[in-house]
This record gives C-alpha cells, structure tokens and sequence, in this order.
C-alpha cells in the first residue's frame, strides 16, 4: 500500500479526473491511481471534493459518476500561491522550488515569465 500525505490522493483524484473529458465512476478513477487505494476511500474523497464545489456527481444507473468543475491549472497555482504567502522565506521556497523543475519545466517557467505564457 502506498501511503500519501495529506490532500495528496485528492490531487491524484483531481488529475485523473483533469485528464479525462467524460464523467468517471469512482472505479474508473481508483483503475487510474497508483497503489491501488481502496474504493471506499476513493469515494470519502471524492464526496469531499463534491462538498467543496471541486467536482460534479451526475447519476449513472445504480452508481454517480464524476466531473472536474474547476481549471485544474488554476487550482494547482492557488494552492502554490497560498503555500508561498505562508512561507517565512517566500525567495528561498522560490529557489527549492525552482531547482527541483525538469528542463522542459523549466523552459516553460522561462516562457511564462519572458513571454507571459508557456512555449509550445
């Protein structure tokens, strides 16, 4: 079993969901994860991102099926964003942060702050 931190698996969730344009059963996206994580706490999370507006839950027979309701983009650098404010050392998160990028992650970061957006 893999053990993840805290809001990880929500993150993993979000992605697959993210990557998928059509609504997915819980089983479809549990199919998806890493480490096999089980279906009843795929189905805690996922009420829990319901409840916080982050998904859609529409009925498919017997059993609901899944929407990302949100830019997972934006969701992703909000929570950068709020990790940065809370930072004593806003630079120095900047810098560990920055040099853990790959080169085609950096070549984006580059872009964006060049060009205002990201390279091809």
């Amino acid at each position: 079993m893999v053990r993840r931190q805290l809001g990880q698996l929500e993150a993993e969730i979000l992605a697959v969901l993210a990557a998928d344009e059509h609504a997915l059963a819980p089983a479809d996206i549990r199919a998806r994860l890493a480490g096999e994580p089980a279906y009843t706490t795929v189905n805690t999370v996922l009420f829990r991102l319901l409840e916080k507006g982050l998904v859609t839950r529409d009925r498919d027979g017997r059993h609901f099926t899944y929407r990302l309701m949100v830019d997972e983009s934006r969701l992703v650098a909000d929570r950068m964003r709020e990790h940065l404010r809370y930072a004593s050392d806003p630079p120095g998160v900047l810098t560990q942060f920055v040099q853990t990028l790959t080169s085609e992650e950096e070549a984006a970061l580059r872009a964006v702050l060049r060009d205002g957006e990201p390279g091809p």
